[in-house]
């Protein structure tokens, strides 16, 4: 078996999961729906719903006849329309990037999220009070000492894997600090972090979360499950092993799980590593003496799989199509290394996409009809996502010193390209079989830009871009004029511009901004305007007038020709000479 790779453990990251999102959604807004079954239906399926209703025994994709069945006082809620939960789901992104410095938080679907704070948990390490433990603050801006919160530096907040640590149920005191490694203590320092945000999402927003803790995205999405709902999990150190001390605390929590549960390992590639562990003539030492099973396969089955290391993962998973180095990528995942950077808050994404599926469309005026209902959202979705209030002045106040400050709609993207996208549905075989089919057609065009009126109603906007724009491009995916059978349509925006803007991530400036607070800037140099009352003064007067109309030309320094006596500026002299010594 191959050596255990290097890890970095530099940085902390949480995993941020909101606990039934699309139903606390609903119960936000109706907080009396939080005690009662209540259930999210798309289509005829229930595509979540919450803890009571899970309670009394419904679950995710069960049908919504069923589910009646099962629980006949369920509540209902339709969440086809996915405005509300986008709108929500941009709320808590922002609010909690809002504490998080160097604005590294990452979003992962609607309800979850990676937040990198090493910079803050870094810093308030090295602030502590060693001799006053108990007492600690948490400062939650590096300029205002006053911002931030309290908390006891000497015990973990919530629970942590292992959950029998003696960290847990004693205190730790000042010498244990001295003693304790780097790693640990920034990891009990996050838990309080993660404590707090939690908190601050509840009593501000009114969505619970779990957490998890950790030094990498894999490893805290999958240590924020050991716990949930509405509670956080720290896995603490050590994250090596040592030699005659303690195991990897990292490699001790991931060798149970299905290796299909491991964050980057699909269902494909799982597939393909338990069909080479049972297929194989050596054996393996698993976890409990015997081969695996086909109903679970651990990471500790495959790690410990006779000569097992980044070669043969690379052999096992390597071909055509797959990823360039995935052998040492696996290994590394199912060592608890991920190396995968929690990326840089952006204001807007880098596509809005929005599509539905059906059973069959067949019909111009379906296929119509489906088109402008999804346009219509897609401009809707790009004024949630793709816009911004700014304060600007009210210029029509009286005062000038004292002007209101009225909110405005600024666009921070524009969108240069759309898409149309269709899958139409195989045709069966000869035994009525038909096959299930992956591939679309596709069609681009530009943008128009009537789309970027906000002044314009939504509905309108969508039934012009699809008459314009749309249905040509329909036309151009498929000339037959009816019988598609198509099973999905998508729209969608792509090739985003960012606009010029004030904010710090912003790639340039507003042109149009700058120039209206010149005044304000500029006012101290500012020549006054003369009163009528004083004598006039001749102040030169710059029109759009011909180069040859210039007075300039007069300043230009000349000499006067021996020959011709006509004036010659300076720099053409010797060419004027030259002029003259020509032959005729």
């Amino acid at each position: 078996m191959a050596a255990p790779p290097t890890r970095l453990d530099n940085r902390i990251v949480l995993h941020f999961d909101y606990d039934c999102f699309y139903a606390s959604a609903f119960e936000v807004e109706q907080p009396v729906l939080k005690s009662l079954p209540l259930a999210v239906q798309q289509k005829q399926i229930v595509v979540t719903c919450n803890y009571e209703a899970r309670r009394r025994g419904l679950r995710k994709l069960q049908l919504i006849s069923e589910a009646k069945k099962v629980c006949p006082d369920v509540i209902i809620v339709l969440g086809e329309d996915l405005t509300k939960f986008r709108d929500a789901s941009k709320d808590l992104y922002l609010y909690l990037r809002s504490f998080v410095w160097g604005d590294r938080v990452e979003r992962l679907g609607f309800d979850e999220l990676f937040l990198d704070v090493s910079d803050m948990i870094e810093y308030n390490v090295d602030v502590l009070n060693r001799n006053d433990l108990e007492n600690s603050f948490f400062h939650l801006d590096r300029h205002d000492p006053t911002i931030g919160f309290a908390y006891d530096a000497t015990r973990f907040h919530g629970p942590t894997f292992p959950p029998d640590s003696e960290i847990v149920s004693d205190r730790l005191s000042a010498a244990a600090w001295s003693e304790a490694e780097t790693l640990h203590i920034k990891l009990l320092v996050a838990s309080h972090l993660a404590g707090y945000l939690r908190r601050q999402l509840e009593h501000q927003k009114g969505y619970t979360a779990t957490v998890g803790i950790s030094t990498c995205k894999a490893v805290s999405k999958l240590t924020g499950n050991v716990h949930k709902p509405n509670n956080q999990t720290t896995l603490l150190a050590p994250y090596d092993a040592r030699e005659n001390g303690p195991e990897s605390n990292v490699i001790r929590f991931l060798d149970s799980h299905d290796i299909q549960k491991i964050p980057g390992i699909g269902s494909k590639l799982a597939r393909s590593l338990k069909d080479h562990l049972l297929n194989s003539g050596r054996g393996l030492d698993s976890a409990d003496g015997a081969p695996p099973t086909d109903n679970k396969t651990t990471v500790r089955d495959v790690r410990l799989f006779p000569g097992m290391g980044p070669v043969l993962l690379e052999k096992i998973l390597g071909g055509p199509g797959s990823p360039k180095g995935i052998g040492i990528r696996i290994w590394n995942l199912i060592h608890g290394v991920d190396d995968s950077e929690v990326l840089e808050a952006r204001d807007f994404p880098t596509q809005i996409s929005i599509e539905d599926s059906y059973r069959q469309l067949e019909t111009f005026e379906e296929v119509r009809r489906e088109l402008i209902a999804l346009a219509t959202s897609l401009i809707r979705r790009m004024r949630i996502d793709l816009t911004e209030k700014t304060e600007v002045e009210d210029q029509t106040a009286d005062s000038k010193t004292d002007h209101s400050l009225n909110p405005k709609t600024r666009w921070l993207a524009h969108p240069r390209t759309l898409r149309l996208s269709t899958r139409p549905r195989p045709p069966a075989n000869s035994s009525g079989v038909r096959t299930y089919s992956i591939n679309r057609a596709s069609r681009s065009a530009p943008l128009p830009q009537y789309v970027f009126n906000l002044e314009e109603n939504m509905d309108a906007l969508g039934e012009r871009l699809v008459h314009d724009l749309v249905i040509p491009m329909f036309r151009k995916l498929h000339p037959e004029k009816s019988g598609w059978n198509l099973s999905l349509l998508n729209v969608a925006v792509t090739n985003m511009v960012e606009s010029a803007g004030e904010q710090k991530r912003s790639s340039g400036r507003d042109i149009k901004r700058m120039f209206q607070q010149q005044e304000t800037i500029l006012k101290e140099w500012k020549v006054p305007e003369l009163d009528s009352a004083q004598p006039d003064i001749d102040l030169p007067v710059y029109e759009d007038s011909t180069w040859e109309e210039s007075d300039e030309d007069e300043a230009i320094p000349s000499v006067i020709c021996r020959i011709c006596s006509a004036p010659i500026p300076h720099f053409a002299q010797a060419a004027h000479e030259v002029y003259h010594s020509a032959p005729d």
